[in-house]
């Protein structure tokens, strides 16, 4: 079978087009890399994202690069390989206060809870007293500052020196203490929830000892952390992860289903995913970052008199820009 000159001519025009079509469309879809770890919690809202198209939908292509602890994304991102990564306030503001150009918006006011066994008459903080305490992050998590600076000062007890303190990797000491090894054990959120999904009580929360200590509501724990530069010369990308970032979480907070999926990615199920979600539903961000941003440089004074300069290194004081003021603006 032959094919005119006319019928050649419009094949080519019309795979011209098309190729013309895709290139358009590749260019408007930005590619955006954000690293993150293999287990985390940050994977069930990215999970979501993908799933269902949340990147595509605001003009990005999310490329999730996975790694086995922080600090290996943290030296990645630093190396200019990432875009985005998630870490608190504390890191950005110290990496400022050196020069540097990180920022961040938040991500979750999720924070760890000291717990105690369903039965312990344990019923306050300064009971805590003589007790041995497990202590997931090391001596200077920030949970764990805010509370001792919280006993301090309404209590006058030095937890540190008053109590048996155990530090070590939150899944070991989940485990001795659902086996009693402890009276009590600060550990991450999520550990909390599954701890709290098994009988065991909440005594007091960091986000209790912020308040206490002077902050408004809520303080975002973490943030997606990138380079104001890179936001510069790619607004429309950075602007397009958080809104699809922002449209994951409302799907989070509005579908059981939704977590019903995520079942195997959160490696839960029953009551215990159950606990999982309406604590991430918790910690969602729900207020303006200007006042999140406010709140946060309150409790960093508080931080840096009791953590010292192993901490926050020399600046007294959150440094300007640490929460992205473009946003705040």
């Amino acid at each position: 079978m032959s094919i005119s000159r006319r019928d050649m001519l419009r094949v080519v025009l019309g795979a011209g087009s098309a190729f013309a079509a895709t290139s358009s469309q590749a260019r408007a879809s930005r590619t955006v890399r954000i690293g993150a770890l293999k287990f985390g919690t940050v994977n069930w809202e990215l999970e979501t994202l993908k799933k269902h198209g949340f990147d595509a939908a605001n003009g990005i292509d999310l490329d999730i690069v996975y790694f086995a602890g922080e600090e290996a994304s943290n030296v990645a991102f630093l190396a200019g390989d990432l875009d985005i990564i998630v870490s608190d306030w504390l890191w950005v503001s110290r990496l400022r206060a050196n020069g540097g150009d990180v920022t961040l918006v938040p991500y979750s006011t999720a924070v760890g809870a000291i717990m105690i066994p369903r039965d312990s008459p344990i019923r306050t903080l300064d009971e805590l007293a003589g007790k041995s305490i497990a202590v997931a992050g090391g001596p200077l998590d920030k949970s764990w500052l805010l509370i001792r600076a919280m006993a301090e000062r309404d209590s006058g007890i030095d937890l540190t020196r008053q109590s048996q303190v155990v530090y070590g990797a939150p899944p070991l000491l989940q485990q001795k203490m659902i086996e009693g090894e402890f009276d009590a054990l600060l550990n991450f959120w999520h550990f909390c929830a599954r701890l709290e999904a098994k009988g065991f009580r909440r005594l007091l929360g960091a986000d209790d000892a912020a308040l206490a200590l002077g902050a408004s509501g809520p303080v975002s724990a973490l943030g997606y952390v990138f380079h104001e530069k890179w936001a510069a010369r790619n607004p429309s990308a950075i602007t397009g992860f958080i809104k699809a970032s922002n449209a994951a979480k409302n799907v989070l907070a509005s579908s059981d289903s939704e977590w019903q999926t995520l079942a195997p990615i959160v490696r839960a199920e029953g009551n215990e995913l159950k606990t999982l979600r309406d604590r991430y539903r918790e910690g969602i961000p729900k207020r303006p970052i200007a006042q999140d941003a406010a709140d946060a440089a309150k409790l960093y004074r508080v931080l840096a008199a009791i953590g010292g300069k192993k901490l926050v290194g020399k600046a007294s004081e959150m440094a300007p820009g640490t929460f992205w003021r473009v946003v705040s603006q």
